[in-house]
C-alpha cells in the first residue's frame, strides 16, 4: 500500500463543498452559544456552571479557548494544509469559542458562519504560497502520512495491554504483526493496518465484556443485590434533566448530524489524523474503519460528559463521519445523519443505565482513549522529524526538534500533541528566512 500523498494537496472546494462548510459552521456556533454542545471534550464539564448560570459567558469562552487553541493552530491547520482535507480541530473548535464568545444568539451563527468563510477561501491562498516557498514545508509534513497510518494500527494492543497486562498485550501485539504483514502481502492495495486493528479492538471487547460477565455471575452466586439508583440520588436527577433538555432541542440536533454526515460524504472532511491521510489518498472505506474503531473509546466519555452537563459533543459519538464516508449521496447523508444523532440523543440514558452495568467495558473506553493518544503522540513526533530531515536534512531536525524541546521545558504552552506538526510549520519558515539571507541551501527531494 502507498503511503505517500500527491505533491501539493488542494484545499480548492467546489460551490457545494463551500457552502456546506459555511453553513455546518454557522450551525456549530450557534449550537455553542446556547451551551447545548461543543466538540472539545474537556470544555464539556465546565458548560454545566454556565447553564446553570453559576458562571459567565466570557469565563467559560476563557476556558474553551485555552483548551482549544494549541489544537487549532498546531494541528487543526497543519493537517488540513499537507493533506488537503479538513478537519473538525480546524473547523469545530473555532466555532465552540465563537459562539461562546457572541453575546446575542443572532450573532453566532453570522460568527461562524465567517470563519467557515475563512476557511474554504482563505486555506487554498495559504496553501498555494507555502509550496511556492523555496523551502516547502508543507509537502515536506506529507512524511508525517507513514508512522501516523502504521504507528495508530498499535492502539488496541497498548489498550489490551493497560487493562489485561503484558501477556494478553504480547498475544494482541504478534497477531497484529502478523496481520499487518499477511494483509501487505495478500492484499496489497489494502490499508495494511485495517485487519489488524479490526481483530484487536474485537479482543479488547471481548476480554472486557467476558470479565463483566465473569464479574456477575460471581456476584450473583454470592448473593449481592444489584440495588436501582433511586429517584432522588442527586446524580440521577441531574442525568435525568440533562437527559430531557437534549431531547427538546431534538430538531436541531438532528439538523446538526445531517450538516456533519453531508460533510463527510462529501471526502473533503476526515474525523481524525490517520484518518485525514486516507481520506486524501481517497481510501473511504479504510477511513470509515478507522473512525468506526475510534468510536468505542468514546461513547462512554461522551455519554456520561454529556448527562453530567447538559451539553452534548458537535459530532454525537462521531458514528457520523464513518458513515457518511461510505454513502454514495449527501441527500442519503442528511437523512442517515439526522436519523444517526436522533437515536443517539433519545438513546443517552438508557446508555448510561448500560454503562453503569459494565464497568470492564467503561474501562476500556478510557484505555483505548489514552492508547489512541499515545500511539499518536509518537507518530506525530516521528513524522515531524521525518519532515523536518526532508525539508532541511541536519538542520531542520535541529530546529524542529529544537523547538519541540524548548515548549517541553517551557511547561508546554502548545498542547503536546500539536507541538510537533506547529514546529515543523515554525522551523519552515525560519528556513526560508535562511535562504533568503543566503545561509541555507533547500535540500532537493
Amino acid at each position: 500500500m502507498s503511503t505517500t500523498l500527491a505533491v501539493g494537496a488542494e484545499l480548492d472546494f467546489s460551490p457545494a463543498q463551500q457552502l456546506t462548510v459555511i453553513a455546518l459552521c454557522a450551525l456549530t456556533a450557534f449550537i455553542a452559544h446556547m451551551a447545548l454542545a461543543v466538540f472539545n471534550d474537556g470544555v464539556r464539564p465546565f458548560l454545566l456552571d454556565f447553564i446553570q448560570g453559576r458562571t459567565t459567558r466570557s469565563a467559560t469562552t476563557a476556558v474553551s479557548f485555552g483548551l482549544s487553541a494549541g489544537f487549532i493552530f498546531g494541528l487543526g491547520a497543519p493537517m488540513a494544509l499537507s493533506t488537503g482535507v479538513l478537519n473538525p480541530w480546524l473547523l469545530f473548535l473555532p466555532t465552540d469559542i465563537l459562539g461562546m464568545l457572541s453575546p446575542k444568539k443572532w450573532l453566532a451563527p453570522i460568527l461562524g458562519g465567517a470563519w467557515g468563510a475563512v476557511v474554504v477561501f482563505g486555506l487554498n491562498g495559504a496553501n498555494n504560497i507555502a509550496h511556492d516557498l523555496p523551502v516547502d514545508f508543507l509537502t515536506a509534513m506529507q512524511q508525517m502520512s507513514t508512522p501516523i497510518l502504521f504507528l495508530f494500527t498499535l492502539f488496541p494492543v497498548l489498550a489490551i495491554t493497560k487493562q489485561f497486562g503484558r501477556m494478553w498485550g504480547g498475544i494482541a501485539g504478534v497477531l497484529e504483526l502478523a496481520l499487518v504483514v499477511m494483509t501487505m502481502k495478500l492484499w496489497p492495495n489494502m490499508f495494511a493496518g485495517a485487519l489488524a486493528m479490526a481483530v484487536g479492538v474485537l479482543m479488547l471487547i471481548g476480554l472486557a465484556v467476558s470479565k463483566d460477565l465473569r464479574q456477575r455471575r460471581a456476584d450473583r452466586a454470592a448473593g449481592v443485590v444489584e440495588e436501582e439508583v433511586g429517584g432522588d440520588d442527586p446524580m440521577a436527577s441531574l442525568f435525568s434533566a440533562s437527559a430531557t433538555r437534549l431531547r427538546k432541542y431534538l430538531p436541531l440536533f438532528m439538523l446538526l448530524g445531517a450538516g456533519v454526515c453531508v460533510l463527510a460524504q462529501m471526502h473533503v472532511f476526515g474525523g481524525g489524523e490517520a484518518t485525514s491521510f486516507l481520506i486524501a489518498k481517497g481510501q473511504y472505506a479504510e477511513a470509515a474503519q478507522v473512525d468506526f474503531y475510534r468510536v468505542f473509546g468514546f461513547i462512554p466519555l461522551i455519554a456520561t460528559t454529556a448527562l453530567a452537563s447538559g451539553a452534548y459533543g458537535i459530532a454525537g459519538f462521531t458514528l457520523v463521519y464513518p458513515i457518511g464516508y461510505l454513502l454514495p449521496n449527501p441527500f442519503l447523508a442528511a437523512v442517515v445523519g439526522a436519523l444517526v444523532f436522533a437515536v443517539e440523543v433519545l438513546a443517552l440514558s438508557w446508555i448510561g443505565k448500560v454503562l453503569g452495568k459494565l464497568p470492564s467495558v467503561r474501562d476500556s473506553s478510557e484505555h483505548l482513549r489514552s492508547a489512541i493518544g499515545d500511539t499518536l503522540q509518537l507518530a506525530i513526533l516521528f513524522g515531524s522529524l521525518m519532515a523536518a530531515n526532508a525539508m532541511g536534512g541536519g538542520l531542520g531536525i535541529l530546529v524542529v526538534g529544537g523547538l519541540y524541546l524548548l515548549n517541553e521545558s517551557m511547561g508546554r504552552p502548545v498542547v503536546r500533541m500539536a507541538a510537533a506538526p506547529a514546529a515543523v510549520i515554525v522551523g519552515g519558515i525560519v528556513l526560508n528566512i535562511l535562504y533568503w539571507l543566503d545561509l541555507f541551501t533547500p535540500i532537493k527531494g
